[in-house]
C-alpha cells in the first residue's frame, strides 16, 4: 500500500500502479462474480467489470430492469438469469440490491452461501445493522465491500471516460485467509481510483451522514434557502436560479475538483473572494450543530430504523415519487430545467 499525507495525517491507500488491473484479474482468475441487482450500483459495477474483463453474471427479476439489463448487452442464459440461478453460479455474490430489498430477499441469499464462497456489498448496513435487518452471514464464507464515492451512474461514465472514482473498502468476515486480496481485486475491477481501507461501521455512519448532509440533503437545503430569500427580494427566478445553483454546479465546483477550494477562491473576483472569507466560517458555526444532530441520529441507528421502516413499506415507491415530484415541481427546480434547456450545448 502507498503512504500518503492527507492534511497532515497519514493514510496508506491502494493505487492501480501498485494493484493494476492484471494483477486484479489473476486473483479472480477463478471466480464467478455474480451481481445480483440492476438498479443503482448494478449496471455501472457489471458493466464495467465485464469490460475489464472478468468473469460476470447478472441475476435480476424479469420485468423493466431485466430488459435494461438485456438492452446492456447481458445475454439470457448465458450471463443473464433469475436470481435464484445466478446465486447458485456465482462464487462471489455481490449483493447489490436496495437496503431494503436485502432484507427480503437474504434468505435467499444466505441459502446460496456454500462453503468458499464470498459476499461482497458495497454498503456496510445491512451486517452493520444486523439485529435489526437480520443479515449475519454464515461463518464459512467471505465477507467484504468495496464502495464506490458515488452513484454508479457516475462510476460508469468515469469508466468510459478513462477515469474513476475513489472507493473505500473494508472486510468483516476472512474465512479464506485471502478477502482483504479479493476485496482490493474487486475494487480495481469495478473501475475504482483508488481505494482506502475502513470499516462496515465507518463505512455505513459516514455514508449516511454524507447523503443526508453535504452530498444531497444539506445541499438542497441551503440551495433552497438562498433561492427564496433570492426571490422574496424581488429577483427573478432565472437570476435566483443562476446565481444559487447553475453558476456553482457549472463554474465554481468544477474548479474546486480540479484544485481545491483556495484555487476556486482564487479564480474569483477580489470582491467574490473577501465576502466568501468573510461568510465561510458563520456558515459552518450555523450548520455544525445540525450535522452534530445528525451524526448522533446515525450513531443513536435512529437512521437506520427510518430507512428501514420507510422503504419498507408496500407503498413506499408511490411514496417517493410524491417527495421527489415536490422537488421536481418547485419553482426553483422549474427555473433549473429552462435553465438546463438553454445551455450551448444543448441549443
Amino acid at each position: 500500500m502507498a503512504t500518503i499525507n492527507f492534511g497532515g495525517v497519514e493514510e496508506q491507500v491502494v493505487t492501480r500502479e501498485e494493484f493494476p488491473l492484471e494483477k486484479a484479474r489473476e486473483v479472480l482468475a477463478n471466480e464467478t462474480i455474480a451481481v445480483i441487482g440492476y438498479g443503482v450500483q448494478g449496471p455501472g459495477q457489471s458493466l464495467n467489470m465485464r469490460d475489464n474483463g472478468f468473469n460476470v453474471i447478472v441475476g435480476q427479476r424479469k420485468g423493466k430492469t431485466y430488459d435494461k439489463a438485456v438492452a446492456d448487452g447481458w445475454v439470457p442464459g448465458e450471463t443473464l438469469f433469475e436470481i435464484e440461478e445466478a446465486l447458485e453460479k456465482g462464487t462471489i455474490i455481490c449483493f447489490l440490491l436496495s437496503d431494503a430489498a436485502q432484507i427480503e430477499l437474504w434468505p435467499t441469499v444466505k441459502a446460496a452461501l456454500k462453503p468458499g464462497k464470498s459476499l461482497y456489498f458495497s454498503h456496510g448496513f445491512g451486517v452493520t445493522y444486523k439485529e435489526k435487518t437480520g443479515i449475519v452471514p454464515p461463518a464459512d464464507v467471505d465477507v467484504f465491500l468495496v464502495a464506490p464515492k458515488g452513484s454508479g451512474t457516475s462510476l460508469r461514465r468515469l469508466f468510459v471516460e478513462g477515469k474513476g472514482l475513489n472507493s473505500s473498502f473494508a472486510v468483516y468476515q476472512d474465512a479464506s485467509g485471502n478477502a482483504r486480496t479479493k476485496a482490493i481485486a474487486m475494487g480495481i475491477g469495478v473501475g475504482s481510483g483508488y481505494l482506502f481501507e475502513t470499516d462496515f461501521y465507518k463505512e455505513v455512519t459516514s455514508d449516511l451522514t454524507g447523503e443526508r448532509g453535504t452530498l444531497m440533503g444539506a445541499i438542497q437545503g441551503i440551495f433552497a434557502a438562498q433561492y427564496e430569500v433570492l426571490r422574496a427580494n424581488g429577483h427573478s427566478p432565472s437570476e435566483a436560479f443562476n446565481e444559487t445553483v447553475e453558476e456553482l454546479t457549472q463554474s465554481l465546483m468544477p474548479l474546486v475538483a480540479e484544485n481545491g477550494m483556495d484555487w476556486m477562491y482564487a479564480n474569483c473576483s477580489t470582491t467574490a473572494q473577501r465576502g466568501a472569507l468573510d461568510w465561510w466560517k458563520p456558515f459552518r458555526d450555523a450548520t455544525k450543530p445540525v450535522f452534530e444532530q445528525l451524526y448522533n441520529s446515525v450513531k443513536t441507528q435512529e437512521q437506520a430504523e427510518i430507512s428501514i421502516t420507510r422503504n419498507s413499506q408496500p407503498d413506499y415507491r408511490e411514496k417517493l415519487e410524491v417527495e421527489l415530484a415536490e422537488l421536481r415541481d418547485s419553482e426553483m427546480w422549474q427555473a433549473g430545467a429552462a435553465v438546463r434547456s438553454l445551455r450551448p450545448e444543448r441549443s
